[in-house]
C-alpha cells in the first residue's frame, strides 16, 4: 500500500533507530535529560531563537503559544484555513479561552493590507487584538511557501498594533528547502515559532517550540499543565536531532516527487494545483468516492472537502511509488 494520506506517517529510518538506541537519557522534568537539551539548543540554533521547548506534538506547541501570548477574552487573528482553527480540536477556546478570527487569504497567505483593515480601535465592546499567526508552509493552501516580504510585512502590522506574532511552521524546513532562504530569515519577525520533527523530516514524534527565554520558560509551565512533562523523552529527541542533522535537505526528493506525481496527473486531465513543496491538491468531482477507489487500487489519500483530494509525499515515497500512483489513478477513473 502507497501511503500519501500525510507525511506524518513516515517510519524512522535505520540511522535513526541506531541513534535512539544510543541516546544518553535523564529526567526531562528536572531539565537533565542531556539529548533532549542538545536537541533543544540545536532547534533554538536553527531558528535564531534564545531558547526552545520539546513537546509531544505541534497542536500541543501552538495551543501553548497561544496561552503565553494571550489573556481570556482576546482574540487571535489566522488565515481561513488556519491549523488551530480546523484541526486542533477547539483548543484555542477549551484552553486559552479566546477567540479565533479567521480571514481570508491566498492559497493561505494572508495580504497585509487585509491584516491592517482588520485592527479595530481599541474599545470596551472589542476583545483585544492580542496575537496574529501564520502557517508556514500552509498545509490547506496547498504546501504554500510565503512570500518572505509578506511574512515581513505581516510580522510588522501585527507589532505596529502591539499584538505578538507566532508562526505555525509545521512544515518549517520544506519552506526553506523550496525558497532557498535560511529559517533564521524566515522566523526574523515571529515571536514565537513551532515546527515539527514527525512530519517530513521523518522522527516519530514530537515538535519544538522557539521563542525568547522568558516566553520559553512560561511555555514550560503550560506544557506541564498540559500534561505534556516527559521524563526519559531523550529517546524521542535522539530522533529529531537525527532528523534536524540528516533529514533537512532531502525534503527537496519530497518536492521533485510531488512536481511529478502533479505533471502525470495533469496530463491525465485532471485539475492540478501546482505544488510549491510536497503536497498535491486534485479538484475532481466526488473526492470520497475517488480515494475510495484508489484505496481499492494499493494508495492511501486524503479528501480535504467534497471536490479536493491531498496527496502527501515523503521519505518513505520513492520515483516508483509515484509511477505506481498514477497507474492507480489511471484505473480508478476508469473504474
Amino acid at each position: 500500500m502507497i501511503d500519501l494520506r500525510s507525511d506524518t506517517v513516515t517510519r524512522p529510518t535505520p540511522a535513526m533507530r541506531r541513534a535512539v538506541a544510543s541516546a544518553e537519557v535523564g529526567d526531562d522534568v528536572y531539565g537533565e535529560d542531556p539529548t533532549v537539551n542538545r536537541l533543544e539548543a540545536l532547534a533554538a540554533e536553527r531558528l535564531g531563537k534564545e531558547r526552545a521547548l520539546f513537546l509531544p506534538s505541534g497542536t500541543m506547541g501552538n495551543q501553548v503559544a497561544i496561552r503565553c501570548h494571550t489573556e481570556p477574552g482576546d482574540e487571535v487573528i489566522v488565515e481561513d484555513g488556519a491549523h488551530p482553527f480546523h484541526y486542533e480540536a477547539g483548543g484555542a477556546a477549551l484552553i486559552s479561552g479566546v477567540l479565533l478570527r479567521r480571514i481570508a487569504g491566498t492559497a493561505g497567505v494572508i495580504d497585509p493590507a487585509a491584516l491592517q483593515a482588520e485592527f479595530r480601535d481599541e474599545d470596551v465592546h472589542h476583545a483585544p487584538q492580542r496575537l496574529v499567526c501564520v502557517e508556514d508552509t500552509s498545509n490547506r493552501g496547498g504546501g504554500t511557501v510565503w512570500p518572505l516580504a509578506h511574512l515581513d510585512e505581516v510580522a510588522a502590522v501585527a507589532h505596529r498594533h502591539g499584538a505578538a506574532t507566532h508562526m505555525d511552521g509545521a512544515r518549517l524546513f520544506n519552506a526553506v528547502v523550496a525558497s532557498g532562504i535560511p529559517a533564521t530569515r524566515r522566523v526574523r519577525g515571529y515571536d514565537t515559532v513551532t515546527f515539527c520533527l514527525s512530519k517530513g523530516l521523518g522522527a516519530p514524534v514530537g515538535s519544538l517550540l522557539c521563542g525568547p527565554a522568558e516566553v520559553i520558560a512560561k511555555a514550560r509551565r503550560v506544557r506541564k499543565a498540559l500534561g505534556g512533562g516527559m521524563r526519559q523523552a531523550g529517546l524521542l529527541a535522539a530522533a529529531g536531532i537525527h532528523a534536524l542533522e540528516h533529514h533537512v535537505d532531502r525534503l527537496a526528493d519530497d518536492h521533485a516527487r510531488a512536481a511529478a506525481l502533479a505533471r502525470g496527473l495533469a496530463r491525465r486531465g485532471l485539475e492540478v494545483q501546482p505544488p510549491q513543496t510536497n503536497m498535491v491538491y486534485v479538484t475532481v468531482d466526488d473526492a470520497r468516492a475517488l480515494v475510495a477507489r484508489l484505496r481499492d487500487h494499493g494508495v492511501l489519500c486524503g479528501a480535504v472537502g467534497a471536490d479536493r483530494i491531498r496527496l502527501v509525499l515523503h521519505l518513505d515515497i520513492h520515483d516508483e511509488d509515484v509511477d505506481a500512483t498514477l497507474a492507480a489513478f489511471d484505473r480508478a477513473l476508469e473504474s
